[in-house]
């Protein structure tokens, strides 16, 4: 008879504790919106005016319909509807409106009516069209009256487009 040969236990591999599950929301709780994204207002106090412009100019909008303006961050506020929508057969649970945020050199203002309606680029002046850095970014780097007013006025006809399209 051969020699018998041991082989090594098998550590035991500690047991994984079930995940908690999350307590329900209440109907009181609005919706959060998950966004990576660091703060880069510091040191940058004359686009922090530029943000709070904006961000004032978003506000009335809040509550509106089906709108919910997220600014749980100090340079970061975005208008989210949380109406379900479909849109060209994708179901959506969220669709954003329009966002500001401080970038490095600039405030980002975000403008997603313009996917839906092309043809609001029309209604806009050419100062803030040249501001537009590809399809829906507008970078700010000026706090004039004239880019103040036209941002002001592509909310107001991207918030009737939406209404147009049944979005929010």
């Amino acid at each position: 008879m051969g020699k018998a040969t041991k082989t090594p236990a098998k550590k035991a591999t500690p047991k994984k504790a079930a995940p908690k599950k999350a307590a329900p929301k209440k109907a009181t709780e609005s919706k959060s919106i998950n966004l990576k994204y660091t703060d880069k207002s510091a040191g940058q106090p004359e686009l922090v005016e530029i943000f709070e412009n904006i961000k004032k100019m978003m506000e009335p909008y809040n509550k509106k319909r089906s709108l919910v303006l997220h600014a749980d961050k100090p340079s970061q506020a975005v208008l989210v509807s949380h109406k379900a929508v479909e849109i060209e057969g994708r179901k959506r649970d969220e669709l954003w409106f329009v966002a500001a945020l401080v970038q490095k050199g600039y405030v980002g203002f975000y403008y997603m009516p313009v996917y839906a309606h092309t043809d609001l680029k029309k209604e806009f002046s050419e100062a803030f069209v040249k501001a537009l850095k590809g399809k829906a970014c507008f970078h700010i780097k000026k706090n004039t009256p004239e880019m103040m007013a036209d941002i002001k006025k592509a909310i107001k006809l991207g918030y009737q487009a939406y209404i147009d399209k049944g979005f929010i």
